[in-house]
């Protein structure tokens, strides 16, 4: 049998009835969501739409209560802002800077090369500008305190992978109390960005590297893990997970994945491992 989560808290009597139409049953209310198993062959982009919520089928070997680690992407997805294209704004540059982003989160640019050239044009901002940023533009996606706090209650470790910087990820994990972190760091020299990232680049490889790494010294397997990301530089990672999240993510990466949430916060991640 599939399972299938609808990430609502309320589903009306025509809803229900549509829902029936699809899958011969209604869906059953659980603690803010609703959920239902079938095996009737449904089109879930049909349904998405016709519901105007998020709507996912689990993998068969998925079950949210034994999972113990979850590997989240952090730019556009743990938080609402792309970190490099905020720095890139104190430049004055970020146009030019958001137009490479964009073009290697949709899979048409290398990461590690694009990467190489946005953080060039970097090069003389003051150190104390990324404090600037992380002080007055970065926050949380919408739901993220209350899936890190569900995470902690449920003895879930949670690891935070980017292609962004320590700088950022650094604090976070302070702030947030998180148990693993990876990312770039921006060499500095004399009080400035130099323009260049030390040591090897963190890209696609890398965090799925790290995913595999962690799995290992946690003993886990595949379906205890849940990999969750926005971009193309996430895939790799994702497609080793038990359970993939496409969190508000480009259309590619969207088809790739187990699950996507569009519509709702991170919180709604708190469902799937209640399902």
């Amino acid at each position: 049998m599939n399972k299938y989560v609808f990430h609502t808290d309320h589903l009306s009597e025509q809803q229900q009835a549509f829902i029936q139409t699809q899958f011969s049953q209604v869906a059953k209310q659980l603690d803010g969501f609703y959920s239902l198993e079938s095996d009737e062959p449904v089109d879930l982009a049909v349904i998405r739409q016709q519901l105007d919520c998020d709507v996912n089928q689990l993998p068969a070997n998925f079950k949210g209560n034994q999972v113990r680690l979850l590997v989240t992407d952090m730019d556009s997805t743990l938080i609402s802002i792309e970190c490099i294209d905020e720095i890139a704004d104190m430049l004055g540059i970020k146009p030019q800077v958001s137009a490479i982003t964009e073009a290697a989160m949709r899979g048409e640019l290398d990461f590690a090369e694009s990467l190489t050239q946005r953080v060039a044009l970097l090069k003389g901002l003051p150190e104390s500008d990324l404090q600037r940023v992380y002080d007055e533009r970065l926050s949380l996606n919408p739901g993220a305190e209350q899936l890190i706090a569900h995470l902690k209650q449920s003895s879930v470790k949670l690891a935070l992978v980017s292609g962004g910087f320590t700088f950022f990820t650094n604090k976070l994990k302070q702030r947030l109390g998180l148990d693993y972190t990876l990312a770039n760091t921006l060499e500095v020299k004399d009080g400035c960005l130099t323009g260049q990232v030390e040591g090897d680049i963190i890209g696609a490889q890398a965090k799925a590297d790290l995913l595999q790494q962690l799995s290992a010294e946690l003993s886990l397997q595949p379906e205890q893990v849940i990999a969750m990301g926005d971009g193309a530089n996430d895939l790799l990672m994702m497609d080793i997970a038990g359970l993939s999240v496409a969190y508000h993510a480009k259309p590619t990466v969207q088809a790739q994945t187990h699950t996507q949430l569009n519509q709702t916060g991170l919180d709604a991640v708190i469902a799937l491992l209640k399902a």
